[in-house]
Protein backbone atom coordinates (compact mmCIF):
# COMPACT_ATOMS: atom_id res chain seq x y z
CA UNK A 1 0.00 0.00 0.00
CA UNK A 2 1.22 3.60 -0.76
CA UNK A 3 1.41 6.20 1.57
CA UNK A 4 -0.09 10.00 0.82
CA UNK A 5 1.13 12.54 3.30
CA UNK A 6 -1.52 15.73 3.13
CA UNK A 7 -1.36 19.51 4.43
CA UNK A 8 -4.36 21.02 5.80
CA UNK A 9 -5.70 17.80 6.06
CA UNK A 10 -9.08 18.29 8.09
CA UNK A 11 -10.95 20.53 6.37
CA UNK A 12 -11.70 21.25 2.55
CA UNK A 13 -9.85 20.21 -0.31
CA UNK A 14 -7.25 18.33 2.25
CA UNK A 15 -10.21 16.56 3.95
CA UNK A 16 -11.29 16.05 0.13
CA UNK A 17 -7.98 13.93 -0.80
CA UNK A 18 -7.89 11.96 2.68
CA UNK A 19 -11.31 10.97 1.67
CA UNK A 20 -10.93 9.68 -1.65
CA UNK A 21 -7.21 8.32 -1.21
CA UNK A 22 -8.63 6.26 1.78
CA UNK A 23 -11.23 5.11 -0.09
CA UNK A 24 -9.00 3.93 -2.53
CA UNK A 25 -6.43 1.84 -0.49
CA UNK A 26 -3.87 4.56 0.23
CA UNK A 27 -2.73 5.22 3.63
CA UNK A 28 -2.31 8.51 4.87
CA UNK A 29 0.10 11.02 6.86
CA UNK A 30 -2.19 13.54 8.05
CA UNK A 31 -1.12 17.11 9.07
CA UNK A 32 -2.67 20.08 10.60
CA UNK A 33 -3.35 22.13 13.59
CA UNK A 34 -5.50 20.82 15.31
CA UNK A 35 -4.15 18.01 17.30
CA UNK A 36 -8.29 16.89 18.02
CA UNK A 37 -9.55 17.06 14.84
CA UNK A 38 -6.67 15.29 13.37
CA UNK A 39 -7.10 12.81 15.58
CA UNK A 40 -11.11 12.21 14.97
CA UNK A 41 -10.38 12.27 11.47
CA UNK A 42 -7.77 9.59 11.41
CA UNK A 43 -9.96 7.21 13.47
CA UNK A 44 -12.68 7.78 11.05
CA UNK A 45 -10.80 7.06 7.97
CA UNK A 46 -9.01 4.14 9.55
CA UNK A 47 -12.25 2.31 10.98
CA UNK A 48 -14.07 2.88 7.22
CA UNK A 49 -11.70 2.33 5.10
CA UNK A 50 -9.29 0.17 6.95
CA UNK A 51 -5.80 1.99 6.35
CA UNK A 52 -3.43 3.42 8.42
CA UNK A 53 -3.84 6.85 9.31
CA UNK A 54 -1.08 8.48 10.99
CA UNK A 55 -1.22 12.15 12.45
CA UNK A 56 0.94 14.95 12.39
CA UNK A 57 0.29 18.35 14.28
CA UNK A 58 2.52 21.01 12.38
CA UNK A 59 1.83 24.47 12.07
CA UNK A 60 3.03 25.44 8.84
CA UNK A 61 3.79 29.25 9.63
CA UNK A 62 6.55 27.95 11.74
CA UNK A 63 10.01 26.62 10.91
CA UNK A 64 9.35 24.39 13.18
CA UNK A 65 6.15 22.84 11.68
CA UNK A 66 7.38 23.06 8.29
CA UNK A 67 10.77 21.00 9.47
CA UNK A 68 8.77 18.33 10.84
CA UNK A 69 6.75 17.82 8.18
CA UNK A 70 10.48 18.16 5.93
CA UNK A 71 11.69 15.06 8.19
CA UNK A 72 8.44 13.14 7.53
CA UNK A 73 8.58 12.93 3.75
CA UNK A 74 12.29 12.46 3.52
CA UNK A 75 11.98 9.35 6.08
CA UNK A 76 13.58 7.03 3.78
CA UNK A 77 12.26 4.34 5.76
CA UNK A 78 8.11 4.89 5.65
CA UNK A 79 8.63 6.41 2.31
CA UNK A 80 5.41 9.14 1.37
CA UNK A 81 4.35 8.36 -2.77
CA UNK A 82 2.12 11.38 -2.85
CA UNK A 83 2.52 14.68 -1.23
CA UNK A 84 -0.64 17.15 -1.18
CA UNK A 85 0.66 20.61 -0.31
CA UNK A 86 -3.03 21.84 0.67
CA UNK A 87 -2.82 24.19 3.75
CA UNK A 88 -3.25 27.85 3.16
CA UNK A 89 -5.06 30.46 4.11
CA UNK A 90 -6.93 33.94 2.97
CA UNK A 91 -6.85 37.16 4.66
CA UNK A 92 -9.47 39.70 4.44
CA UNK A 93 -9.19 43.26 3.09
CA UNK A 94 -7.62 44.91 0.41
CA UNK A 95 -3.75 45.77 -0.10
CA UNK A 96 -2.38 47.95 3.12
CA UNK A 97 -5.44 47.08 5.19
CA UNK A 98 -3.46 43.89 5.64
CA UNK A 99 -1.13 43.72 8.91
CA UNK A 100 2.21 43.16 7.46
CA UNK A 101 2.66 39.93 9.76
CA UNK A 102 -0.40 38.15 7.95
CA UNK A 103 1.03 38.70 4.44
CA UNK A 104 4.42 37.54 5.29
CA UNK A 105 2.62 34.32 7.25
CA UNK A 106 0.52 33.51 4.37
CA UNK A 107 3.81 33.95 1.87
CA UNK A 108 5.37 31.19 4.62
CA UNK A 109 2.92 28.93 4.09
CA UNK A 110 1.60 29.10 0.51
CA UNK A 111 5.40 29.67 -0.69
CA UNK A 112 8.02 28.84 1.55
CA UNK A 113 6.60 25.86 2.97
CA UNK A 114 5.89 24.48 -0.70
CA UNK A 115 9.32 25.16 -1.79
CA UNK A 116 10.65 23.07 1.48
CA UNK A 117 8.23 20.46 1.87
CA UNK A 118 8.11 19.74 -2.15
CA UNK A 119 11.81 19.77 -2.00
CA UNK A 120 12.45 17.17 0.69
CA UNK A 121 9.52 15.00 -1.05
CA UNK A 122 11.17 14.96 -4.39
CA UNK A 123 14.11 14.07 -3.48
CA UNK A 124 13.52 11.42 -1.85
CA UNK A 125 11.52 10.48 -4.36
CA UNK A 126 13.75 10.67 -6.95
CA UNK A 127 15.72 8.10 -5.59
CA UNK A 128 13.07 5.82 -5.38
CA UNK A 129 11.93 6.59 -8.99
CA UNK A 130 8.28 6.95 -8.71
CA UNK A 131 6.22 9.82 -6.41
CA UNK A 132 3.95 12.41 -6.93
CA UNK A 133 3.29 16.12 -5.47
CA UNK A 134 0.27 18.09 -5.68
CA UNK A 135 0.69 21.65 -4.80
CA UNK A 136 -2.93 23.38 -4.75
CA UNK A 137 -2.95 27.03 -5.62
CA UNK A 138 -6.25 28.46 -7.18
CA UNK A 139 -7.08 30.36 -9.95
CA UNK A 140 -6.37 33.19 -8.39
CA UNK A 141 -3.26 32.90 -9.54
CA UNK A 142 -3.72 33.88 -13.07
CA UNK A 143 -5.19 37.32 -11.89
CA UNK A 144 -4.23 40.66 -10.43
CA UNK A 145 -5.50 40.49 -7.35
CA UNK A 146 -2.71 40.72 -4.34
CA UNK A 147 -0.71 38.99 -2.00
CA UNK A 148 -3.00 35.61 -1.98
CA UNK A 149 -3.24 35.60 -5.96
CA UNK A 150 0.65 36.39 -6.34
CA UNK A 151 1.32 33.46 -3.85
CA UNK A 152 -0.70 31.08 -5.86
CA UNK A 153 1.52 32.29 -9.04
CA UNK A 154 4.40 31.23 -7.45
CA UNK A 155 3.19 27.87 -6.65
CA UNK A 156 2.13 27.81 -9.97
CA UNK A 157 5.33 28.30 -11.97
CA UNK A 158 7.12 26.91 -9.04
CA UNK A 159 5.66 23.64 -9.56
CA UNK A 160 5.77 23.97 -13.12
CA UNK A 161 8.96 25.11 -13.65
CA UNK A 162 10.13 21.55 -10.99
CA UNK A 163 7.91 19.35 -13.02
CA UNK A 164 9.93 20.00 -16.21
CA UNK A 165 13.31 19.83 -14.57
CA UNK A 166 12.22 16.23 -12.96
CA UNK A 167 10.97 15.14 -16.55
CA UNK A 168 11.65 11.53 -17.06
CA UNK A 169 12.80 10.78 -12.77
CA UNK A 170 9.61 9.02 -12.25
CA UNK A 171 8.30 12.19 -9.82
CA UNK A 172 5.17 13.83 -11.41
CA UNK A 173 4.23 17.42 -9.84
CA UNK A 174 1.00 19.24 -11.07
CA UNK A 175 -0.10 22.46 -9.34
CA UNK A 176 -4.07 22.25 -8.78
CA UNK A 177 -6.27 25.19 -9.48
CA UNK A 178 -9.55 25.51 -8.47
CA UNK A 179 -12.16 28.22 -8.58
CA UNK A 180 -14.52 29.06 -5.40
CA UNK A 181 -15.19 25.35 -3.63
CA UNK A 182 -17.37 24.97 -0.22
CA UNK A 183 -15.26 24.68 2.19
CA UNK A 184 -14.35 26.86 5.84
CA UNK A 185 -11.60 28.54 3.75
CA UNK A 186 -13.78 32.13 3.73
CA UNK A 187 -15.43 31.61 6.44
CA UNK A 188 -11.94 31.17 8.95
CA UNK A 189 -11.11 34.43 6.81
CA UNK A 190 -13.74 36.36 7.83
CA UNK A 191 -15.05 36.17 4.36
CA UNK A 192 -18.72 36.63 3.42
CA UNK A 193 -19.74 34.45 0.28
CA UNK A 194 -23.24 35.64 -0.08
CA UNK A 195 -22.84 37.33 -3.19
CA UNK A 196 -21.20 34.98 -4.79
CA UNK A 197 -23.25 33.30 -7.47
CA UNK A 198 -23.89 29.70 -7.27
CA UNK A 199 -22.75 28.60 -10.89
CA UNK A 200 -19.01 30.03 -9.61
CA UNK A 201 -19.18 27.38 -7.34
CA UNK A 202 -17.31 23.98 -6.87
CA UNK A 203 -17.37 20.80 -4.61
CA UNK A 204 -14.70 19.44 -3.29
CA UNK A 205 -14.84 16.04 -4.01
CA UNK A 206 -15.45 16.84 -7.28
CA UNK A 207 -12.19 18.78 -7.94
CA UNK A 208 -10.06 15.93 -5.99
CA UNK A 209 -11.32 13.42 -8.40
CA UNK A 210 -10.56 15.76 -11.36
CA UNK A 211 -7.31 16.45 -9.89
CA UNK A 212 -6.24 13.13 -9.26
CA UNK A 213 -7.24 12.18 -12.82
CA UNK A 214 -5.01 15.31 -14.08
CA UNK A 215 -2.00 13.84 -12.14
CA UNK A 216 -2.54 10.19 -13.47
CA UNK A 217 -2.61 11.65 -17.27
CA UNK A 218 1.06 13.21 -16.26
CA UNK A 219 -0.05 16.67 -16.36
CA UNK A 220 1.63 19.66 -14.79
CA UNK A 221 -1.59 21.60 -14.41
CA UNK A 222 -4.96 20.68 -13.44
CA UNK A 223 -7.93 23.58 -13.75
CA UNK A 224 -10.79 21.07 -12.55
CA UNK A 225 -13.87 22.49 -14.35
CA UNK A 226 -14.87 23.05 -17.80
CA UNK A 227 -16.17 26.70 -16.50
CA UNK A 228 -13.25 27.95 -14.94
CA UNK A 229 -11.37 26.39 -17.95
CA UNK A 230 -13.25 29.32 -20.28
CA UNK A 231 -12.53 31.60 -18.46
CA UNK A 232 -8.92 31.09 -16.96
CA UNK A 233 -8.30 30.93 -21.09
CA UNK A 234 -10.09 34.17 -21.40
CA UNK A 235 -7.90 35.15 -19.00
CA UNK A 236 -4.67 34.53 -20.61
CA UNK A 237 -5.14 36.68 -23.99
CA UNK A 238 -6.67 39.90 -22.30
CA UNK A 239 -4.06 42.55 -21.92
CA UNK A 240 -2.64 42.99 -18.06
CA UNK A 241 -4.00 46.19 -17.63
CA UNK A 242 -7.53 45.72 -18.68
CA UNK A 243 -7.40 42.83 -16.94
CA UNK A 244 -6.49 44.08 -13.58
CA UNK A 245 -9.28 46.34 -14.31
CA UNK A 246 -11.49 43.87 -14.54
CA UNK A 247 -10.19 41.46 -11.57
CA UNK A 248 -10.80 44.29 -8.85
CA UNK A 249 -13.99 45.61 -10.37
CA UNK A 250 -15.31 41.42 -10.21
CA UNK A 251 -13.51 41.00 -7.09
CA UNK A 252 -15.40 43.92 -5.51
CA UNK A 253 -18.90 42.56 -6.93
CA UNK A 254 -18.33 39.22 -6.12
CA UNK A 255 -15.56 38.27 -4.05
CA UNK A 256 -15.74 37.60 -0.51
CA UNK A 257 -16.60 40.68 1.99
Amino acid sequence: MTTALITGSTAGIGAAFARRLAADGHNLVLVARDTKRLGEQATELHDRHGIEAEVLAADLATDEGIEAVAARVSDRKHAVDLLVNNAGFGNKGLYLDVPMADELKMLKVHCEAVLRLTSAAAEAMRERGRGGVVNVASTAAFLPRGTYGASKAWVVQFTQGVAKDLAGSGVRLMALCPGFVRTEFHERAGMGTDNIPNWMWLDADKVVTAALADLARDKSLSIPDPRYKALMGVAKVTPRGLLSGISSKTGRKYGPK
